[in-house]
């Protein structure tokens, strides 16, 4: 019976081939498999079907595993072997958001994380879009559209068409899906086909068709792939449905429209108000994956193409650069002469403020993602299953904590004796600060890593501690021994982005609905105020900061909104970007300055 469907499927695969110009894919997406799972048998079964049929490319398009660790990757890199076709592969959100090498081991194993080749008469180019290493929306790298736009420039000639392929659709799903789409336009785009979704959805984008394709496994002991076959000199698409064993099912028929259109709508207009300036310092190259480090003269950052920067404060001019193998996720850490670098590649540098020379480095087990911070000449750093203080002008490991599960992410709170963290292993943890010692540990009671405390800065008081986290709850406990004093989940859907008052006495959450609420630190939850920041739903693990009177939250979106903290009223909002806001610093001066995923680099003066 299974020689009878693979040969019906080579029948219906090759149907179009008298007349030329045909081009014939298949697609796998969202295959989620994990060693031993259901999906990785079924996994095996499609390759087989494919194998015995006669398509020119596979294409795998995103969520190749579930938690995207070094194991599930190279398990999948095994399986995929097996596929006797020209196989095409890019990372999903779930290969980026919580990779256990901080995106390193895919591109390690398929040596990049984005493709293009050409197939007859038909370019067909796909590339990574994230969300990376926290929760955000899917982003296309900017270094990625600047190649995006040269690469298709030198490989479309007349007569040649393109396939856009991506694990997110050209929709509000990607925050910067605007550049996405005017790079494409210009361009003859036949369709861009994605998955993510799980189901079938045919949409169009300013004239440029979308296809949404289904998933390994479509529930209900559904288990297939996607068929399409391109038809180049007649202009037609014929997308099919192929349930593994099953004769394939035709989804769509659809003619290649190249007529496009432009959908955007009138520019917002913000006004500041008197006393505020907003002024934009860096455009990057590359994205901004990072918060920045401050002092008197420089900003420090890390880029998506590994590089460590400093640039001018003032004028935004680049001082000096580094260059690492990885991505970067973690902020520079600011010593008084030297910039301690956290990196992806398993390294921590110790570069020169003035030149950005290796002065020493250590290498680590695992990537660094996490904000370290140095306090009184210590750097107290989170990494991959450990966490460590560091004699920053020596350059010597003071002590080492390593009974942790995963990975740090979060900056950690110093503050007395005691240094307060969370870790993606969902604990929260206090150290002693001057040895290491585990004082207490606090947990929510589950076993989901995705629900723990790992992403977000504790609020720290005489008394008190803290936190929200992906689970949707504010919780707050006794510093001294991390009893839990109150657990609090309620309409505002807080997830992990907090800050607090100056005299502490305050906690600030943003919450999912795009409010800020101003909770009690003290020994019961008490909801003191709440405001709308006109957000929307929202979700970036964005700090909020208070100082000199005014709380500032970032947006997935690029929204600033400034609240009065004495008023509790909104002060204005102002659209800095698309993309994520990845957080707030202040300088000696008072001034405050955030990054931005798509590259760039803002200074918020009040005077």
């Amino acid at each position: 019976m299974r020689r009878y469907f693979v040969l019906l499927l080579a029948m219906v695969l090759l149907s179009f081939a008298v007349q030329g110009g045909v081009v014939r894919l298949a697609i796998l997406s969202d295959v989620h498999v994990t060693p031993g799972n259901a999906n990785e048998g079924k996994l095996r079964e499609a390759i087989a079907e494919i194998n015995g049929t006669g398509v020119d490319a596979v294409l795998l398009t995103g969520d190749l595993t579930n938690e995207g660790s070094d194991e599930q990757l190279y398990n999948i890199k095994g399986i995929l072997d097996g596929i006797t076709h020209p196989l095409y592969v890019i990372p999903g959100n779930h290969e980026n958001n919580w990779s256990q090498s901080a995106c390193k081991t895919f591109n390690d194993i398929w040596g990049a994380d984005r493709f293009v080749f050409t197939v007859d008469n038909l370019v067909v180019v796909g590339m990574n879009c994230g969300p990376f290493m926290k929760m955000g929306d899917g982003h296309i790298k900017q270094e990625d559209l600047l190649w995006l736009d040269s690469t298709l420039t030198a490989m479309v000639k007349p007569g040649m068409k393109v396939l856009s392929v991506n694990h997110y659709p050209i929709l509000d799903d990607l925050d910067n899906y605007r550049a996405y789409v005017d790079i494409l336009k210009k361009y003859p785009v036949i369709t861009h086909q994605c998955g993510h979704y799980h189901h079938w959805r045919l949409y169009e984008t300013d004239g440029i068709n979308g296809l949404m394709v289904r998933a390994l496994d479509m529930g209900g002991n559904n288990y297939g792939y996607t068929l399409m076959t391109i038809d180049l000199d007649r202009n037609w698409i014929y997308v099919y449905n192929k349930v593994i064993g099953k004769e394939p099912e035709q989804m769509y028929a659809y003619r290649i429209n190249l007529d496009y259109y432009s959908s955007i709508t009138a520019q917002e207009r913000y006004e500041i108000p008197a006393g505020f300036d907003v002024q934009r310092l860096v455009a990057d190259n590359a994205s901004i994956f990072t918060r920045v480090g401050l002092d008197n003269k420089n900003i420090y950052f890390g880029n998506s193409l590994g590089y460590c920067k400093a640039v001018d404060k003032t004028s935004g001019a680049l001082r000096w650069q580094y260059k690492t193998d990885a991505m970067l996720f973690s902020r520079p850490a600011v010593g008084d002469k030297y910039i301690v670098l956290p990196t992806s590649d398993k390294r921590l540098v110790w570069l020169d403020k003035k030149s950005g020379k290796v002065k020493w480095q250590y290498d680590a087990a695992g990537p660094y993602v996490a904000d370290g911070i140095v306090s009184d000449g210590i750097l107290y750093q989170g990494g991959f299953k450990a966490f460590q203080a560091w004699d920053v002008k020596r350059h010597r490991l003071l002590w080492q904590y390593n009974d942790i599960n995963n990975y740090c992410q979060a900056e950690p709170v110093i503050d007395g004796k005691d240094v307060v963290f969370g870790a993606w292993d969902t604990y929260l943890r206090c150290l002693d600060r001057r040895t290491g010692a585990m004082r207490w540990q606090w947990n929510n009671g589950k076993n989901v890593n995705l629900y723990s405390p790992g992403n977000v800065v504790p609020v720290v008081t005489p008394e008190h501690v803290v936190i929200v986290a992906p689970d949707r709850f504010s919780t707050g406990l006794d510093r001294r021994t991390g009893e839990q004093l109150w657990r609090e989940k309620n309409d505002n859907k807080v997830r992990e982005s907090l800050g607090h008052s100056a005299d502490g006495k305050v906690a600030y959450a943003k919450t999912m609905d795009g409010e800020l609420v101003a909770m009690s630190t003290g020994d019961r939850y008490e909801l003191l105020w709440k405001v709308d920041l006109g957000f929307g739903y929202e979700h970036a693990p964005s700090i909020v900061l208070e100082h000199n009177g005014f709380i500032y939250c970032g947006s997935r979106r690029g929204m600033l909104a400034v609240v009065n903290a004495a008023t509790h009223m909104l002060e204005f909002t102002y659209r800095l970007g698309t993309s994520e806001v990845n957080g707030f610093e202040v300088d000696e001066r008072g001034d405050i300055y955030c990054s931005l995923i798509e590259g760039t680099i803002w200074r918020i003066s009040h005077r």
